[in-house]
């Protein structure tokens, strides 16, 4: 990536806290290759309707994460209609499971000042008696990637709140179903993926799909092991520091 001056690349890649600038955690982890994301750009007719697609799911994965923490803060605000099945789907979620949160840790600022880095953490929450990092997403699947950006966190919150135990991944998505095959059809970023729920031959046979409501859907997945991908997210920061060697040195870093 160019960046054009000293503090675009400051502003880009870290923040200042405390008078001392610090690398950003998404942006050491996006360092590592991602499969999933060159099929995606393979399957895109041409790249600018790829980057085109990919801002406009950014776009609405931060309208989803700002709903949500306004939800978890007690601020009660107002559900925009395009991510309602997915809020009400969250809600329904929370309703149903022994959940607290702790509103000072939602969208939290942190940083590591001994291996030196500065993330925002969504929320700390106890779920079941256990303590832990609750990260949301709003992506396709729960990609393993997210545990290098979750175990970051881990490390840098174990001083303030020693009774950490777990991280939960905690997917938030909507879509339809088809009455006929179970197939199940995605809108995200302005294009529509079907994807089959079972027997793809199911969904290839289906004469006509009858599509369902949009309705929200909530998976959620528990990494308590967390030391090894610490390991490997420092290696990451090792090779980011590596990438950047020339900006890094001109800021002092």
């Amino acid at each position: 990536m160019d960046f054009k001056d000293i503090e675009d690349f400051k502003s880009q890649c870290g923040y200042e806290i405390g008078g001392s600038w610090y690398p950003r955690v998404t942006k050491i982890v996006g360092i590592k290759a991602k499969p999933a994301l060159y099929r995606f750009y393979a399957k895109m007719p041409d790249f600018k309707s790829a980057e085109a697609m990919k801002e406009q799911s950014a776009s609405e994965g931060t309208l989803v994460h700002e709903t949500i923490e306004g939800i978890l803060t007690g601020t009660n605000p107002v559900i925009p209609l395009p991510i309602k099945p997915a809020v009400e789907g969250f809600l329904k979620f929370l309703e149903e499971n022994s959940i607290e949160v702790e509103p000072r840790y939602v969208e939290y600022r942190l940083h590591h000042p001994r291996e030196r880095y500065a993330g925002t953490l969504d929320a700390i929450a106890t779920i079941e008696g256990k303590t832990g990092i609750l990260d949301i997403k709003t992506s396709q699947a729960i990609y393993r990637d997210y545990n290098l950006q979750t175990s970051a966190y881990m490390a840098a919150m174990q001083d303030a709140v020693p009774e950490i135990q777990t991280r939960w991944i905690l997917r938030i998505d909507q879509d339809q179903m088809c009455a006929w095959c179970g197939a199940t059809l995605r809108r995200k970023g302005g294009k529509a993926v079907l994807r089959a729920n079972g027997n793809y031959m199911d969904v290839k046979n289906c004469l006509g799909h009858e599509w369902g409501p949009v309705t929200g859907r909530v998976e959620i997945a528990e990494f308590p092991e967390w030391e090894k991908d610490f390991e490997a997210f420092l290696g990451a920061k090792k090779l980011w520091e590596w990438e950047h060697e020339e900006w890094l040195q001109k800021i002092g870093y």
